[in-house]
């Protein structure tokens, strides 16, 4: 399943800080649909992730009837990326 949308990096200064984009409600929705058969535990989603030039592995995380990206400091770094940037993201989730 390939999902492409755009949305804005987000900033969790939370106990362990990170930078994240939200999947939106509809993508988020078709995730869900197929959740059962991809995730390997506690509900998070294996994905391939491209953001521009650059590709990597990495996990969805449910929050709130949606999904996180996460995106590494690599990632950020090698796009030119920073909070509050919008970005287009596609995901690959192998069923």
């Amino acid at each position: 399943m390939y999902i492409e949308f755009n949305d804005k990096i987000w900033f969790w200064r939370g106990p362990a800080p990170w930078f994240f984009v939200t999947v939106p409600e509809q993508e988020s929705r078709e995730i869900k649909g197929i959740a059962n058969s991809v995730t390997y535990g506690w509900g998070v989603i294996p994905v391939i992730v491209r953001i521009g030039q650059t590709e990597w592995q990495t996990s969805l995380f449910p929050k709130d009837d949606r999904y996180l990206v996460p995106l590494k400091a690599s990632v950020r770094k090698a796009e030119g990326l920073e909070e509050g940037d919008y970005v287009t993201v596609r995901l690959d989730i192998r069923l």
